[in-house]
């Protein structure tokens, strides 16, 4: 009968067992800077930025707010879609991050967080004043929480992993 060490001694991470999979590094990038890692901080801005003029709309109610958040709704969603094409083909080209559970579960949450952005500009593109209060609104706060959330575990794979970035250092 075998012994647990010996099963463990046996067990090996497919990570380690193939070199190939340790490199990770951006196949998309200018100068070696990853073209995922620079996109993505533009629906993370907006999404703060339609948050903030939902509230600043509930709190003054100036139409001006309303049309804002609009707009930030919609450039969030439309630059989401660009750092999701980038992140996506970034996926599904390099084997290092390929093979990790944790860029797929990334992956999952990015494209939630992608349909709550379109919905939350979609659900204001006709009649954006009257679609704030309360889907708009509730729609903002959930949109920034997953972007809080998605942000963290994609800097978790850039910053634990290594996955993504540039050995070259250029």
């Amino acid at each position: 009968m075998r012994s647990t060490q010996d099963v463990e001694d046996q067990l090996t991470d497919p990570i380690s067992a193939n070199p190939q999979f340790n490199r990770a590094e951006s196949k998309i990038a200018v100068a070696g800077h990853p073209i995922h890692a620079m996109l993505v901080s533009f629906p993370i801005g907006l999404t703060a930025c339609a948050l903030g003029a939902d509230l600043f709309y509930w709190w003054t109610g100036d139409i001006f707010w309303a049309r804002a958040a609009l707009w930030s709704a919609g450039m969030a969603f439309l630059m989401g879609l660009l750092a999701g094409l980038s992140g996506t083909v970034e996926l599904l080209s390099v084997p290092g991050i390929r093979v990790r559970a944790s860029s797929w579960t990334h992956f999952i949450i990015a494209m939630t967080l992608l349909a709550v952005l379109g919905a939350n500009w979609g659900y204001r593109l006709h009649g954006y004043e009257q679609a704030l209060l309360p889907y708009g609104l509730i729609l903002s706060v959930l949109s920034a929480a997953m972007v809080a959330f998605t942000g963290w575990h994609g800097g978790k794979l850039v910053f634990d992993y290594q996955l993504g970035t540039s050995s070259t250092g250029n």
